[in-house]
Order: C-alpha cells, then sequence, then structure tokens
C-alpha cells in the first residue's frame, strides 16, 4: 500500500556561481537550533574543502538537515557552476523539490538555466527564493518576471509554472512573502518548503532499495555509500545485494552501520525507511550509481545520464630537469592510481590510458573542473605535467562539430566595444544585448569552447578587472573553423641556474616576466611573455662582469618591475600547443615540450617544410 512519510521533506538548493546558496543553508542551520547558543561557527559552515572556501564555490554536493516543528528538512546543497554539474545531476535524484535561488540585481544566469531544466526533466516540485534584496539596485519584481519567462523557455508544465516564491536577504537571515512584509527571520522559508515541497510517498513492506548518488571515505569505516531509500526500509544487520543495470548482482553483504544526517553530522541510526537520506557504511568496492537492494529482490534502479565531457588534457610523468625534488608521488604508478581513484566520486570526469604508459588523457566538464583536480592532486603531494586543454569534438553524418557555450559578460559601457572586438575573431556570435543598471550592460554570445581557452584573463585586464563572465555549455554545433591561439610569444630560458637582477634586468625589456630573482630555472623554461608573437630566448642567469673601470652611473641600482605571479587557471590558460605546464606542490613551471633550443629550431623548421610540401 502507498503511504506517505509527513515528517520529513527532501528539498536539493540549486543556483547560479555567488547567488547566495550557501550562506541560505549557513542561514537556515542556525536559525533551527543546531548550534549552541555559545558556538563560534563560520561563515558558508558547509563548503569545509578549504579550496572551496579560498575559491568561495561550491564543488561537491553536501547533505545536511534541519528540524522545523517536527518536520525534518534533509538540505541537499549543490555546486552552482556548471563545470560540476555532475554532482547537481546525481544530487537531484535524492530530492522531492528544489529552492531555486536567484540574485535580486543580477537575475537568472547560465547555470540557473542549467540547474532548473535538470530539475524540471525530473519534474520536481520548484520554491523560487530572490535572494539579495538588501543589495543596491536589487530589482526583485523584474527578476521575478524574468525567472517566469525562463520556466515558460525551458517548458515547465502547468503545476511547475505556478510556483511559489519568498524573497530573502541570506546575509541578514530574514525572508518575507512580499517586500513590505516585516521579518525577523526565515519562517515564511521554512513554512514554504512544508506546505510546498512533496512529502517523499512510498511502499513501506517492498523489498528495499536505495540508489547511491555519492561516496565518502572514512579511515577506520571504509567507504561510506551516500543515498536516498526509494522503497521499503532497512535495518543494521540486514543482507543486502549491490547491484547495476547492466551487470546485475555484484556483491552480497550485511549492513554493518546506518547513518542518518543531522545538521552538519552524521548520526548512527539502527534502522531507515524510504524518503530517508542514508549513509551505509562498511560495502567495500561499491561506487556511485550502482543500488543497494534487498538480498531476496535484488532490482537495480536506473541511474540519471550524466552529460558528456567536452574538455580534454594529457596528464603525464614529470620529466623536467628538476623532476622528483619536490614531489612525494612521481611515478606513473602513483599518477594513475590517484586518477583512476578520482573517477570513483567525480563521476563528470573521464580517464583514458595513452600510448605512452606514462601518460593518461583526462576529460572533463571545463577548465575550472580538470583545474581543481589538478589543484587537489598537488596539495596532496603529486608532481607531474599537463598540456593545453584541447575540445572533444564529434563526427556528425560526416561532419566536425564541436562544443559551443552559451556566454554571458557583465561589462561597463565604455569597455564593451573593447569586448566585442576581442570575441569577434573568437567565433562569437551576439545573441542580446540588454542595458542593466549602473551602466553596465549585457552581452550574451553563443561561442565555441576553444573560443574561451585563454579568454579569461585577456577580459579581466581589458576591462581593468570590472567585467563579470559566466558561460555554460550550449550545445555541439558545426566547426568554427580557425581560432587565433595566444598572440604573443614566450621569454624561455637559456640555460639551468638560478635568476640574477642583472639578468632579469636586460630580460625585462623584452616583455613581462613570470619569476624574480633567486628562481631556479632549466634550459627551455618559460620565464616570461614576450612583447612580440615569437619566442624569445634569455639568459635570465647571466651575471655582470667585474673590471676595474669606473662610471657614474656603474653603481647605480638595477630596478626590476615586480614580476607577474600567474594562478594554476592563468598557467593552463597561457599554455600553447608545444608547451607543458609543471605542476609540484611547491612551484608551477611552465616549460616548452622540447626543452633544447637547437632541437626545437629544428622540429619547428621540419614542420615549416611538411606544411609546405604538396599532397598527392
Amino acid at each position: 500500500m502507498l503511504t506517505q512519510r509527513d515528517d520529513i521533506r527532501n528539498v536539493a538548493i540549486i543556483a547560479h556561481v555567488d547567488h547566495g546558496k550557501t550562506t541560505l543553508v549557513d542561514s537556515m542551520l542556525k536559525q533551527s537550533g543546531i548550534f549552541r547558543e555559545n558556538q563560534v561557527v563560520e561563515e558558508r559552515v558547509l563548503d569545509s574543502n578549504q579550496l572551496e572556501r579560498e575559491k568561495g564555490i561550491t564543488i561537491m554536493a553536501k547533505n545536511t538537515a534541519v528540524i522545523y516543528k517536527g518536520i525534518k528538512i534533509n538540505i541537499i546543497d549543490t555546486p552552482g557552476h556548471a563545470d560540476f554539474g555532475s554532482e547537481v545531476e546525481r544530487s537531484l535524484v535524492m530530492a522531492d523539490g528544489v529552492l531555486l535561488v536567484v540574485d535580486a540585481y543580477e537575475g537568472p544566469m547560465p547555470q540557473t538555466k542549467f540547474v532548473l531544466r535538470k530539475a524540471l526533466q525530473l519534474k520536481l516540485k520548484p520554491i523560487v527564493v530572490i535572494n539579495k534584496i538588501d543589495r543596491p539596485f536589487a530589482r526583485p519584481y523584474e527578476v521575478l518576471d524574468k525567472v517566469l519567462d525562463l520556466f515558460i523557455e525551458l517548458g515547465a508544465d502547468e503545476d511547475q509554472l505556478d510556483f511559489p516564491y519568498v524573497f530573502a536577504s541570506a546575509k541578514e537571515g530574514i525572508a518575507k512573502f512580499d517586500l513590505d512584509d516585516e521579518s525577523k527571520n526565515l519562517e515564511p522559508l521554512f513554512e514554504m518548503i512544508v506546505k510546498n515541497i512533496p512529502a517523499p510517498s512510498g511502499y513501506i513492506d517492498a523489498p528495499f532499495q536505495m540508489i547511491v548518488t555519492s561516496i565518502d571515505y572514512d579511515n577506520y569505516l571504509g567507504r561510506i555509500a551516500i543515498g536516498k531509500v526509494v522503497r521499503g526500509s532497512v535495518k543494521v544487520g540486514q543482507q543486502v545485494a549491490v547491484c547495476t543495470k547492466e551487470e546485475g548482482v555484484l556483491q552480497k553483504t550485511r549492513v554493518t552501520k546506518l547513518y542518518q544526517f543531522e545538521g552538519l553530522k552524521r548520526v548512527e541510526c539502527f534502522d531507515a525507511k524510504f524518503g530517508d537520506i542514508i549513509a551505509i557504511a562498511g560495502i567495500e568496492g561499491i561506487n556511485i550509481g550502482q543500488t543497494v537492494a534487498d538480498v531476496e529482490n535484488p532490482e537495480p534502479l536506473e541511474f540519471v545520464k550524466i552529460d558528456e565531457p567536452t574538455i580534454s588534457m594529457i596528464f603525464s610523468t614529470n620529466d623536467s630537469p628538476f623532476a622528483g625534488k619536490e614531489g612525494e608521488y612521481v611515478t606513473s604508478r602513483h599518477l594513475r592510481e590517484r586518477l583512476f581513484k578520482e573517477l570513483e566520486r567525480n563521476v563528470g570526469l573521464k580517464v583514458e590510458e595513452t600510448d605512452s604508459p606514462d601518460s593518461f588523457k583526462v576529460s572533463g566538464r571545463g577548465e575550472l573542473h580538470l583545474a581543481i583536480l589538478i589543484e587537489t592532486m598537488r596539495r596532496e603531494g603529486y608532481e607531474f605535467q599537463v598540456s593545453k586543454p584541447q575540445v572533444i569534438t564529434k563526427i556528425v553524418n560526416g561532419e566536425l562539430y564541436e562544443p559551443y557555450e552559451y556566454l554571458i559578460i557583465d561589462v561597463p559601457e565604455e569597455f564593451m566595444g573593447t569586448v566585442m572586438e576581442k570575441l569577434g575573431p573568437r567565433r562569437a556570435q551576439l545573441q542580446n544585448m540588454t542595458i542593466l543598471n549602473d551602466g553596465f550592460m549585457r552581452l550574451e554570445f553563443i561561442i565555441p569552447a576553444r573560443g574561451l581557452i585563454g579568454f579569461r584573463s585577456e577580459f579581466l585586464t581589458d576591462t581593468k578587472g570590472n567585467g563579470i563572465m559566466n558561460h555554460v555549455f550550449y550545445d555541439y554545433m558545426p566547426h568554427a573553423g580557425d581560432i587565433p591561439e595566444r598572440n604573443r610569444g614566450a621569454l624561455i630560458a637559456f640555460e639551468t641556474g638560478e635568476a640574477v637582477t642583472y639578468g632579469l634586468y636586460n630580460a625585462q625589456e623584452r616583455g613581462r616576466l613570470f619569476i624574480g630573482p633567486g628562481t631556479q630555472v632549466y634550459e627551455g623554461m618559460i620565464v616570461g611573455e614576450s612583447s612580440r608573437p615569437e619566442d624569445i630566448v634569455v639568459n635570465v642567469c647571466k651575471k655582470k662582469h667585474l673590471t676595474n673601470m669606473r662610471s657614474a652611473t656603474a653603481d647605480e641600482a638595477l630596478r626590476l618591475t615586480p614580476p607577474v605571479e600567474l594562478s594554476l587557471e592563468e598557467c593552463i590558460e597561457f599554455l600553447a600547443e608545444d608547451e607543458l605546464l609543471e605542476v609540484t606542490p611547491k612551484s608551477l613551471r611552465l616549460r616548452k615540450k622540447i626543452l633544447n633550443h637547437e632541437m626545437r629550431k629544428k622540429m619547428e623548421a621540419r614542420i615549416k617544410k611538411e606544411e609546405k610540401e604538396p599532397v598527392y
């Protein structure tokens, strides 16, 4: 018999990057009495990963729960960046409804559209939260109209179009049904969740079924499978089967420990039933997408289809002259094990072997997706090299197709011309142009993913840091043709040694430097960006020869321009086809694939000759 659980609600929070989603969860946790009155609580408490706190974005989906008037509200905090879309897709499987958080000034953005489309496809009940109503130039009612337009554009049904909404300031911890209402807390939001998010319904007497949507690891408990109980019930000591649609039953095992979520903690429990979000510990080898089912009736569930990767990079062992000096894990065996281990948790990632035993092709949803993996690995002590990102193309009906992105740019009017001029050669097609408040313009483009590689740093320079750009995967479309590569060459170290002020002073006249005095360099290492389109070899280790001649200016101090320190993302954007990025726990070094200057020249000459020779 189908029954309904009125004591529980499962809701996912979805939003564009920086629209206040994690701050809203903070306020919900604080107001639900999860923390002691004298407890010191950090901001963005769910962003527990160090990288998440540094970058201010949610990378991994997380579970938490609050109690409101005796009803348990399970909250799934999802990433807002499209590069981590695979986290969103599988998290939504656990929810019965979604809170769509939208900035009261910016309105719906590319990722808002991306995550909302996923929620509507799964027929989840939406509640719209117009957040940051305290922000200058906030336009809540205008944004609400734009959200309705977005629902219509995405083909929402009548029930979804009649969405409830609430105005909020997550920072101040208030929510209100009308802007003129008085409000001191988030009670209107809690009421709306309880009233509008459907309570889970299911068959309590039917055989147990649970789909695994994420994996955690504990040094004592081993692998922890997290998911939602879809049918029946489970208790500690019960025998279960792990199965999939394709492979059937993979293993039979016993449930040793069960956990439910309360606030930020996993709390041990002895049983759970349909609608509960639980964690099962101790099932060796269990993976995302598998079903934990009753041992007598092992019926696997269909797992959500994850979007394919669009960008790939080659990860290889470090073979530079400084290899093995700074990293703990440097061999191809270490690299291979770590990359394939990542596949267990990161379902949007793809790792393939290559012809070389020292290189692996790693494909992801975007530059940021791969950059986060690289940064995580280097912090764990891994040392390796990565190549320039390449888009993943397809052949459709005999024609070459490539991924395109939907790009939204908010920029002051004075920089609009410059931005459009730069996007032209990158094959961007203008779709829409809107005038925002306070002298800003919103430009919307469809652009090949190739055209965005290396564009962000150029964009920030051109707009003097005032521009905001966001993009999301649009579709595979016919190949757009040639797109110009980096228009400046590199400054390349002539020899191995230590960079000195005299050598750097002479080199800085040729372009901008990436290193300062005292930096250890090797032949073929990139030490700066050339002011010309071609590469220039410079001797940064050159010392001033001592003589007994004296002049009035001889003793003047040499003044160096401070070097440009590139972040990991900027290094990846800088890379050209014949270059690599050496990644170690302590350093990021750009280098040429062929380190020796003479060998490089011979290779360039050979390539030019092959290009000129006619093909018969």
